[in-house]
């Protein structure tokens, strides 16, 4: 990372000066989950109105999370040299671009391309953007500052299905990107006020090697997994194999390199290496959750749009109350008990959408929803805190790198889960329905479990 000196790491950024500079990630936070949420609640009807099957239309969710996931440790290692202040603005400009071109999108296949540009642009601004939250503010405040993000992130996931439920409702699905465009501009001001230079000392050479073999990697396995159902199984046995030889090249690259992609460490320490292993579990079922809930409410209970978006609403209200609590506590309070106490939550609720009664009401919906929202809430703040507490100041950008690559490769992979069950029912019939619903929660229950043993892992020394 760009260097700075150890009295602006220890005291952060001078008000208001630190206010403006984290609005202007806040708000970015806040355009990604919009961006998320607005579109996972209209992929059916994104699928009408372009005309492409359910499984299909998942690529304008699924194309988004695997170009920023397949990018995030790339733009995390350039940003470390380019200047993470100036990576991150670039990234904020190109990302309200890419909403631009998702509105202009004429068919199916170019809205799948400037997702696939949205993706990687998030992926510039979020690799380096969490990692700039522990030189804007002094260490005292890191906890409180990464409840705020989740709050943020929450706000904006919870203003999504109700936005989006409009938008389809009354206007084209253009829209649903026009509306990046005005916040987008915001924060690139913020960003140029606050955010101020980089230094001129930062890390040399770049690892082009470990960045194709990652980005092939992590592509190759989402696909693989996306496809199951529709592809030969042979080529998906071709694709799994080779997603793994590519991951063993790329760690064994990554010990030699003089200029590693990842420099490996950073997993050193045992709970920061626990605490990334529970994410990726909270993120693949929560990628399923989010994803399944629509077709789920629409599908098999004949929601509507609106009707589906008010059910979806308790998540992220729950999570807005619970993440500052969960943050702040983790100031005072273990944050890996909380963290776990919160991902043991989120797996029962979970698992209670697994087993909705065959004439399930409104009721039956909202509370197993909140209950979600609720571990979802109290796990990510103390498990960031974890991670960023658990590694030295100049891996900082690192570890942000990898916490994003953890969430947007979870929420890929659990995407693509829930189209290779969508492949599997051959589509969601009347009949299937019930079934979609079993096993797409089921699973995501038995994967946040997964979570929870590792999360629980930390708690033995």
């Amino acid at each position: 990372m760009s260097l700075v000196s150890s009295n602006t790491l220890e005291q952060g950024f001078e008000a208001p000066r630190r206010y403006l500079a984290a609005a202007a990630i806040l708000i970015g936070v806040v355009m990604a989950a919009l961006d998320s949420s607005i579109v996972n609640i209209s992929l059916p009807s994104i699928a009408e109105a372009l005309r492409v099957d359910s499984a299909s239309v998942i690529w304008v969710t699924n194309g988004y999370q695997v170009a920023s996931a397949a990018t995030m440790l790339i733009c995390a290692s350039l940003g470390s040299r380019i200047g993470e202040r100036r990576f991150y603005t670039a990234g904020m400009v190109l990302f309200t671009l890419a909403s631009l071109g998702c509105s202009l999108s004429s068919t199916f296949g170019m809205l799948v391309a400037m997702r696939v540009l949205q993706g990687v642009s998030y992926a510039v601004m979020i690799s380096v953007g969490l990692g700039l939250y522990r030189v804007i503010f002094p260490p005292n405040a890191l906890g409180t500052i990464l409840g705020i993000n989740a709050l943020a992130f929450a706000v904006g996931t919870a203003i999504g299905p109700a936005l989006g439920g409009l938008i389809i409702s009354y206007l084209d699905w253009p829209w649903l990107f026009y509306i990046n465009i005005p916040l987008g501009a915001l924060a690139i001001v913020f960003s140029l006020i606050s955010l101020g230079v980089d230094t001129d000392e930062r890390e040399k050479g770049f690892d082009w090697g470990g960045a194709v073999t990652s980005a092939a990697a992590l592509g190759l396995m989402v696909i693989a997994v996306d496809q199951i159902g529709r592809w030969d199984s042979r080529i998906l046995i071709l694709c799994g194999v080779a997603s793994v030889v590519l991951v063993a090249i790329f760690l064994n690259a990554q010990r030699r390199s003089k200029n590693p992609l990842l420099p490996l460490d950073i997993f050193h320490s045992r709970r920061y290496s626990f605490a990334v292993i529970s994410s990726v579990s909270m993120f693949v079922a929560q990628g399923m959750a989010l994803v399944g809930l629509p077709f789920v409410l629409q599908h098999a209970y004949h929601y509507s749009v609106l009707e589906a978006a008010f059910i979806f609403t308790p998540w992220p209200i729950a999570v807005a109350i619970c993440a500052p609590i969960a943050g702040r506590l983790s100031n005072r309070l273990n944050p890996t008990q909380i963290s776990t106490v919160g991902v043991m939550i989120f797996c029962l609720g979970l698992g209670s959408l697994a087993l909705l009664p065959e004439a399930a009401t409104m009721n039956d919906f909202l509370w197993r929803v909140a209950v979600c929202g609720i571990g979802y809430g109290l796990f990510l703040p103390p498990n960031n805190k974890e991670m960023f507490s658990n590694v030295a100041a100049n891996r900082t950008v690192t570890a942000s790198g990898v916490l994003s690559t953890a969430r947007t490769a979870g929420q890929s992979i659990g995407a693509a889960l829930v189209a290779m069950v969508i492949a599997l029912l051959n589509g969601l019939t009347d009949d299937a329905g019930a079934q979609f619903a079993v096993y797409v929660f089921g699973l995501a229950c038995l994967i946040s479990a997964l979570s929870s043993l590792s999360s629980m892992l930390r708690l033995h020394r």
